[in-house]
């Protein structure tokens, strides 16, 4: 039974984008800590007018913008996403403005009140984490961190993927072990 309704992100990974001849990432890494996601489709319809109609429409899908907020990006992403590097004895991470982000894969689920959806976007790029500070008054308020994700269509086209009510338990359940990629085989 297809789900009605959605709600709740949960179980974020990325896995880093390796160049080669066909896409590759490597394994999906958990995120703890998903708070929100939003997503926004980029690219427009292009009305071509003739005999004083609208024609021909193309339509573009230049992928999506969105902003994923959560409760702290792990060392493990900062490193790995934005080559933050570690001191081997001081232990202390430092941010250089010279090493480029590198491509990544992001998935996630979304509950649904039966069975929820899994999804990957295949070519994501992001901007570092942002960082808000405020001080303790009465309550405690814990303060989250976002990203700017920009998820690109692949030389092939495919920008994301999500499964489905009839997607075989197989493939839901393999979801976090690798990217899922159509033919590929695990």
């Amino acid at each position: 039974m297809p789900d009605k309704v959605k709600f709740n992100i949960k179980n974020v990974h990325y896995a880093v984008f390796t160049e080669g001849a066909e896409p590759a990432w490597s394994t999906p890494v958990k995120i703890p800590g998903a708070v929100s996601f939003s997503l926004e489709p980029q690219g427009d319809v292009s009305p071509f007018y003739a005999d004083g109609i609208v024609y021909y429409q193309s339509s573009a899908n230049n992928g999506y913008t969105g902003d994923l907020e959560m409760a702290l990006f792990p060392p493990e992403f900062l490193k790995e996403i934005y080559g933050v590097t570690e001191g081997a004895t001081s232990k202390v991470l430092t941010e250089n403005a010279r090493v480029e982000p590198k491509p990544f894969a992001l998935l996630f689920e979304e509950d649904g009140d039966t069975s929820g959806t899994k999804f990957v976007l295949y070519n994501c790029n992001a901007t570092r984490p942002s960082r808000s500070f405020a001080t303790t008054s009465e309550s405690k308020e814990p303060q989250t961190q976002s990203i700017s994700v920009t998820a690109s269509p692949l030389e092939n086209g495919n920008v994301l993927a999500m499964t489905q009510d009839s997607t075989p338990e197989e493939t839901v359940s393999n979801w976090y072990k690798a990217v899922f990629v159509e033919g590929a085989t695990a």
